[in-house]
């Protein structure tokens, strides 16, 4: 026979009467101790033989509560009290599959119905298969002080926003590089408005990526600020956070935003703040939807009406104009994995294509898009913005399974000179490589800066200046690769500020350099000759001379020669130049 004496202080609420055979690690005695119940367990089977306390008694820690034995056999278990019905865990769950599309079928057959994914579905096919962590799923629209609770229950799970942290292509880069805040509006609540709750819930999302540097992938569809909320202080809301903590992030953690359908408001004003915008060709995003429009006399319109994906791809509010959701949830993968890794797989294109890719004849035009896609790994060249400012083509794609962030100029729009359109579309994606970290490739073939006094009526001076401004203060690495034309301070541009200032600066053959375009410079430096030449067959012929021993002394060989370039190339080594010092 021995003693079990109570563990702690408190006071005894049961105990086990005399003579009962209580199995290992069965309750003995339950005592309460800072308002919980413990349980007092012995580690063998026992029969109680004598009670040393009472109900009700006060006892100390050591204190003898029984005298028992050791029972010889095991008595069947009457079964675990833990199996007793858990109500709250099973309301929990019960609450919790509200908030899910199976619990909304005519929600989500209307959404379905109008050619639309739920915000489930754009997450579930966005990340990682079981990585999802949700933030908040059981709130619910701050609506108490005029709805029933059951019907918020019902009808606004989640307060329109699902969102939370989870892995994105972890298969190819693996779980430590792949933590990303998702989240998305969700339509089928209140028309995916941001309501008071769901404010909040970004604000903890925008802090959590800030304090754990993930990036963010959001889906911005909804029609902006809520009127309808009764359950929080306050009269305009302009004290909420999200808009200034979202802000803070750019520049430090990838921001990329996906829209389809109807994006106003404060909904716009996130997708604007995001470093690249993808939307499907069913977007209308406006900074306010028709009722604030009417609302202002401003004329009443349909929301089809306002900021179709037409104007705000040609207008560069939209980077990527995609067809449908999945469409946009595969760019925002590929583009997210720009941030995350090298791939292990990759296809390098056939050589010959970049030799080929510019024509001989220095005055036939070509694709330099072509000229892209020669020099890195096939299917991986993505452009930004191709529809806003084409006289220069932004674009990640891959080398070698390696990111790289390229700018070149398109011959095919005024000979690839540089216009105020496109110095600013390009000082803008130099500020977004640098920030996500990417190795910039500068492709260029331009005659230089766009001049006259149109071009300086559009702010040229301003723009051109923020190129070297930017480019002379780039925290990635960069190289500059010459097609054909390296001219004046457009070229320089194209390099960071000169040619020295890149890891290398190379030219392909059919390149050729001078301090401004060949043509203008003979025209200005040999003036004088030309006009003693009779006008005619003879300057002509004067003029085309000049032109051409301009063209060899400012041939590709000749600058090499002089090394103010690093080496001119075979076009199909250029692969291996970017390999090699660019990316490694």
């Amino acid at each position: 026979m021995f003693e079990i004496t109570s563990p702690l202080i408190g006071t005894i609420l049961q105990l086990t009467d005399v003579g009962t055979i209580v199995p290992a690690g069965a309750p003995l005695a339950v005592l309460e101790s800072m308002k919980m119940e413990h349980f007092v367990t012995a580690e063998t089977p026992v029969e109680i033989v004598e009670h040393r306390s009472e109900v009700g008694a006060a006892v100390a820690a050591g204190d003898v509560l029984f005298m028992v034995a050791t029972a010889e056999a095991e008595p069947e278990s009457a079964g675990d009290s833990t199996d007793e019905p858990r109500l709250a865990f099973d309301h929990i769950l019960e609450r919790r599959a509200l908030g899910h599309d199976a619990a909304r079928p005519d929600a989500v057959a209307k959404r379905h119905g109008r050619g639309h994914r739920t915000a489930r579905e754009n997450i579930a096919d966005l990340i990682d298969d079981g990585s999802f962590v949700e933030y908040g799923p059981l709130a619910i629209a701050a609506q108490r002080r005029r709805r029933d609770i059951d019907e918020l229950i019902a009808r606004t799970p989640a307060d329109g926003l699902v969102g939370g942290v989870a892995t994105v292509n972890a298969e190819h880069f693996g779980i430590d590089s792949t933590g990303c805040v998702v989240a998305s509006y969700d339509y089928m609540v209140l028309a995916g408005t941001q309501g008071m709750v769901n404010h909040r819930k970004k604000d903890r999302l925008f802090e959590l990526a800030e304090k754990k540097r993930l990036p963010i992938v959001m889906y911005t569809e909804g029609g902006g600020g809520r009127p309808g909320d009764t359950d929080m202080p306050g009269v305009s809301w302009l004290d909420c956070l999200a808009f200034a903590l979202f802000g803070k992030l750019a520049g430090s953690v990838p921001l990329i935003g996906v829209n389809s359908g109807y994006c106003f408001a404060g909904n716009a004003a996130l997708l604007g703040t995001c470093d690249v915008v993808i939307a499907t060709e069913d977007s209308n995003i406006g900074m306010a939807g028709p009722a604030m429009i009417e609302g202002g006399g401003l004329g009443t319109f349909a929301p089809t009406e306002i900021g179709p994906i037409d104007a705000h791809a040609s207008n560069g509010v939209v980077d990527i104009a995609v067809s449908d959701e999945a469409e946009a949830t595969r760019v925002a993968k590929i583009l997210l994995g720009m941030t995350q890794g090298n791939l292990a797989d990759w296809t390098a294109p056939d050589p010959q294509l970049a030799r080929d890719a510019v024509p001989a004849n220095r005055k036939q035009v070509y694709d330099m898009h072509d000229a892209l896609g020669s020099i890195v790994d096939a299917d991986t060249l993505i452009e930004l913005r191709p529809s806003w400012n084409p006289g220069m083509i932004t674009a990640f794609a891959r080398v070698e399974g390696r990111p790289v962030a390229i700018i070149a100029n398109n011959p095919l729009h005024l000979s690839g000179a540089i216009d105020h359109g496109g110095a600013t579309k390009s000082a803008e994606f130099m500020q977004l490589a640098d920030s996500w970290g990417i190795p910039l490739l500068f492709v260029c073939d331009t005659p230089g800066f766009m001049v006259g006094p149109d071009s300086d009526a559009e702010g040229l001076p301003r723009s051109a200046g923020a190129l070297f401004r930017i480019g002379a203060n780039l925290s990635v690495p960069f190289a500059t690769v010459i097609t054909r034309k390296g001219y004046g301070l457009g070229a320089q541009a194209m390099a960071g500020g000169g040619f020295k200032e890149p890891l290398f600066t190379v030219s392909w053959p059919t390149g050729e350099f001078g301090p401004m375009g060949l043509e203008g410079a003979v025209q200005l430096g040999f003036a004088r000759e030309l006009s003693a030449a009779a006008e005619g067959p003879e300057r002509d012929a004067l003029y085309e001379k000049l032109v051409d021993t301009m063209y060899e002394l400012g041939s590709a060989a000749n600058v090499a020669s002089h090394f103010e370039i690093d080496d001119a190339i075979d076009p199909a080594e250029t692969r291996r130049w970017i390999s090699t010092l660019l990316l490694r």
